[in-house]
């Protein structure tokens, strides 16, 4: 048999075990077997052949198959010890591309749950143990791009907007890894580590190829995330190509690699993240006269349309374009266009003058690094631009913008030394005057460049910080074990034993914490300590978690109202509804709508219907009630905020009520009880879908439900509980409607053989005459009134 069609096989028995097999045995085998294919020692019971065929056509599969069975039985009766020896590893051996995009599709999918923690915990995991590396190195080792460029262009999105992924699906309890401040740093160590093992294996003669890490740092910084990037990579980039060729190479490459669209945002992130023109010329190269859109922004963009930038790096710039003799045309081009903006005597009077100032700092700047030779070449332009900038800034009305073009004309004059003569100006000197004068000193970079710590030694501190937190605290208790040899000497003899007969053994399974981790152990699970704890938590959960309740109200009632008590489960029935109550109670007319509908459908039991009826009159009751006021504010509260310090722990307003109390003369004394509070009544709103659903179809006999012939237990149920609905809706809009359609039905039903349903029909009608208003009654229901004056005597 043909490796592929075995190792096809095997998985397929391994699936079907994960998804049907109920034994524990099985299925700590089952991914035992996936495990193999994993892993690469000499223990291995699998062949290379095997294994590779593995990761290219079957890991993601796996890996999907494990997400869809977050919920299943055996992944809640596994150990943290077992999940993490037999499931965790085939999420952090594979090929991490394919990891990492199965997980960020489940993020992105699943709901809050307890299988969502599990993949947040072994995403941190991915994180944490370098595998970021492991995939761009992979894409490192690709000397030409394979595969579908849409995977590609997809795996870069989700790599670059893990943060935006994780905090719109964990907020506000996203982790502290995800967070951009962390993630980011931590990218840019990992692509430091692929282009470190770039470097070692071009120096052994492999082919390698940058180009999915450049559009990983392309995409970075064109979301706005250049800062912490390239402040971790620049640092290490300027240490690296000071004498080693190869890095030097690398560099270059990567940043030609750099998708266009995104280069303007990687050089400026750049040249603001290296601190010397030696440095951003060892990083970038010649790009500047390779790359059209390198060119435009290095040489154009950055100096006469922008302005943010601060003076070192103009510095660092205008020093990368001087320092080398195939750079230096560049230059003069930057000097005869500066020149001409800061003479243009149309921007001196509609430019701001921040942006006026900055391309005076320019000018300064590229007129202090040129040559003497270069400087007569210059000569005639520079002399125009003088003459012509001068006047139309001394013209201006501000006293910022002449004094600026006295200053600038004095340092070219003196620069230019036009017959041995030095134009010299009388303005106040200040901060702005003395910063331009001293860009005319070319400034050496006499900061040294730092020495960053290693890559790998970064990416560690920078994935485990917790590791190292956790090892410091339990090396002090170690210590002290191992440091007092006298702890074991002590005798235990004497002390007096607990009483344990009141214990109770532990449960191994513990209660779901969310809400469609509750629905989906009632659905499909069969463990019936799983069932038990979920249908005990599942009121609570409901009423705790609205917004979530909204979202499966329907589907949650359907699985409660069908679900059988097949493990005599102690108060079965109270829970179930005490569960449908609350989600009625949440989420009405959702859940009312489907009720009503279901009891005059088929296939449904009498206690089933009966259900419904009891299910309905409980959550109209608790509508009908004043809803409970859950914030209240303490003195506590009130204390805690007052701005100043006491001796007195007394709140100092009881300090003050106590005072006037005891000076105070009462004669006497009036109510003592707490005034009510008005709150609105909730079940008026929607007393119509409890009420008029119930007398659509009741005089339509079904195969399994005849309401009018033998099935008057459910009839008389039925009756009370209109009845109640009628009670319960006094002073409602709807109560004169509701109380005719109820006459109305109770005249067919008034005679019945019955007891039951003719106590139903007399308190029916007493509900009637109670809730709707007199007036009604008299003008809309006169006639129902003497016939059942005439029914009662």
């Amino acid at each position: 048999m043909e490796p592929g069609s075995e190792v096809r096989l095997r998985v397929a028995q391994c699936f079907r075990t994960l998804s049907s097999s109920t034994d524990h045995g099985d299925i700590i085998d089952a991914l035992k077997t996936l495990n193999s294919y994993l892993n690469d020692g000499a223990e291995s019971r699998t062949t290379s052949a095997e294994r590779e065929e593995f990761r290219r056509c079957h890991y993601s599969r796996t890996l999907r198959v494990l997400v869809g069975q977050l919920q299943a039985d055996w992944m809640h009766s596994l150990s943290a010890a077992q999940l993490s020896q037999v499931w965790d590893p085939l999420f952090l051996k594979g090929p991490p591309d394919q990891a990492l995009l199965v997980l960020m599709e489940a993020v992105s999918e699943l709901s809050p749950s307890t299988g969502l923690d599990r993949l947040v915990c072994i995403t941190e995991r991915f994180l944490q143990s370098g595998h970021l590396a492991d995939l761009l190195w992979s894409f490192c080792l690709q000397p030409a791009p394979s595969g579908s460029p849409q995977l590609r262009e997809t795996l870069l999105a989700r790599l670059t907007s893990l943060p935006d992924i994780t905090a719109n699906k964990l907020h506000p309890n996203n982790r502290a890894l995800f967070v951009p401040q962390r993630y980011y740093p931590l990218l840019a160590s990992e692509m430091l580590a692929a282009l470190e093992r770039t470097c070692q294996a071009l120096r052994g003669g492999t082919d390698c190829s940058s180009t999915f890490v450049a559009q990983t740092l392309g995409k970075v910084c064109v979301q706005g995330h250049s800062g912490p990037v390239l402040a971790v990579m620049a640092p290490r980039l300027a240490v690296c190509t000071r004498s080693d060729m190869v890095w030097q190479r690398v560099c270059w490459k990567l940043l030609e690699n750099v998708p266009e669209r995104w280069m303007e945002s990687v050089l400026t992130g750049l040249v603001q993240a290296v601190k010397s023109p030696d440095a951003f010329s060892r990083i970038v190269g010649n790009l500047v006269l390779t790359n059209k859109k390198a060119h435009f922004v290095l040489t154009h963009k950055v100096l006469l349309l922008q302005y943010k930038y601060e003076t070192p790096v103009l510095r660092t710039l205008l020093g990368y374009l001087a320092s080398d003799s195939d750079r230096r045309p560049l230059l003069i081009q930057v000097v005869r266009s500066v020149s001409q903006a800061w003479a243009n005597p149309s921007a001196v009077k509609h430019t701001p003058l921040e942006q006026q100032l900055y391309v005076s700092k320019t000018l300064l700047l590229t007129v202090s690094l040129l040559t003497d030779s270069e400087l007569q070449e210059l000569r005639s332009d520079l002399l125009q631009c003088m003459l012509g900038g001068m006047q139309s800034h001394l013209d201006s009305s501000v006293v910022r913008i002449r004094t600026m073009g006295m200053v600038v004309g004095e340092c070219l004059s003196s620069r230019m030394e036009i017959n041995g003569t030095k134009l010299k100006f009388e303005y106040k000197q200040n901060e702005e005057t003395r910063e331009l004068l001293s860009l005319m000193t070319p400034s050496m970079c006499t900061e040294p460049e730092p020495e960053p710590a290693d890559g790998a030694d970064f990416a560690e501190e920078t994935r485990e910080p917790s590791t190292h937190r956790s090892t410091s605290q339990s090396r002090p208790a170690s210590q002290r074990s191992k440091s007092d040899p006298d702890s074991d000497l002590d005798s235990d003899d004497d002390l007096t034993p607990y009483d344990m007969s009141g214990d109770q053994e532990m449960s191994r399974a513990s209660p779901p914490r969310y809400l469609r981790d509750c629905l989906e152990t009632l659905i499909s699970s069969e463990d019936s300590e799983r069932v038990e704890l979920s249908l005990r938590v599942a009121e609570s959960l409901v009423r705790r978690n609205v917004f979530a309740a909204k979202e499966i109200s329907v589907q949650m009632t359907k699985v409660l109202l069908h679900m059988e008590d097949k493990y005599s489960i102690d108060g079965f029935l109270a829970l179930r509804q005490a569960a449908m109550v609350a989600l009625t109670v949440i989420d009405s007319v959702p859940v009312t709508q489907h009720l009503t509908t279901e009891f005059y459908s088929l296939n449904y039991s009498l206690r089933q219907r009966l259900d419904i009826l009891e299910v309905l009159a409980l959550a109209a009751q608790e509508l009908s009630k004043p809803a409970s006021d859950k914030t209240t504010p303490s003195t506590s509260t009130t204390s805690e905020l007052t701005s100043y310090e006491t001796n007195n722990p007394a709140d100092w307003r009881q300090v003050v009520d106590k005072r006037i109390q005891s000076k105070t003369k009462l004669i006497s004394k009036g109510s003592t009880q707490p005034v009510t509070k008005a709150a609105p009544n909730r079940y008026a709103p929607v007393a119509g879908y409890f009420f008029f659903p119930l007398l659509r179809n009741y005089d339509k006999p079904e195969v399994t439900f005849d309401l009018l012939g033998s099935d008057q237990l459910v009839l008389g149920r039925l009756i009370h509980t209109l009845g109640l609905f009628m009670h319960l809706a006094v002073n409602a809009p709807i109560a004169a409607q509701m109380g005719a359609a109820l006459l109305d039905f109770l005249w067919a039903v008034r005679y019945h053989a019955d007891q039951m349903v003719r106590r139903g029909v007399l308190f029916a009608v007493c509900s009637v005459f109670l809730s709707v208003p007199s007036q009604s009654l008299l003008v809309d229901l006169s006639e129902q009134l003497f016939e059942t004056r005439t029914w009662l005597a």
